[in-house]
């Protein structure tokens, strides 16, 4: 992903449609369905990750492990907004999971980053915004974005399944957008300095 001049927001971003068939309700029980739905990836990556380790894949692995640790920022994000509007509601618990062959755990992980970023994250956005929620569109768009670059990052390891590198994850704490490498400067998400993102 390009570091652009400015900040990527809903309003100057185009490639914000979704196909339209992810159930929609108020912003308030879209961000539980958003913490649901991302709750559950969370557990399965961490899943796949154990399994990837276990099968040899050490760089896979730690992808997974990035990714894992993504979703739990966009938790975090979504169940604070949560918060503001209903005090004590409580973080569903994880689901049970486990990884199979870590070529088909690749393919499920990009399946589910893609219908993320391509059909829930656009409509809870646009939701958002007719309710004139910008804290949400804000941190829908942000999730939106990371999850596309996941669904990247799984499909190129997925191509590269038999020719691994040595090169490492990063994190960026902010929005959970993961970058490949050494060679970056700041998140083009949200322009987090490189210094502050977490390596795997």
């Amino acid at each position: 992903m390009k570091v652009r001049s400015e900040i990527p927001t809903a309003e100057n971003t185009t490639n914000m449609d979704g196909f339209g068939t992810c159930e929609v309700g108020t912003t308030l029980e879209n961000l539980k369905a958003a913490i649901g739905g991302e709750t559950g990836a969370s557990a399965k990556y961490a899943a796949f990750a154990q399994a990837a380790k276990e099968q040899g894949y050490e760089q896979i692995a730690r992808l997974f492990e990035a990714t894992s640790a993504a979703e739990q920022i966009h938790i975090g994000l979504e169940y604070a907004l949560v918060a503001e509007m209903e005090p004590g509601f409580e973080k569903p618990a994880a689901p049970e999971a486990e990884g199979i062959q870590t070529d088909l755990n690749l393919i499920m992980g990009a399946q589910g980053e893609i219908f993320e970023t391509s059909d829930m994250y656009p409509a809870f956005i646009k939701k958002a915004q007719e309710e004139g929620n910008t804290k949400a569109v804000q941190v829908f768009t942000r999730a939106k974005l990371a999850e596309s670059v996941h669904a990247e990052r799984y499909l190129a390891a997925y191509n590269d399944i038999d020719a691994p590198d040595d090169d490492k994850f990063y994190l960026c704490p902010i929005c959970g957008y993961i970058h490949k490498g050494e060679n970056f400067e700041k998140c083009p998400i949200c322009f987090c300095p490189k210094a502050s993102f977490r390596a795997f």
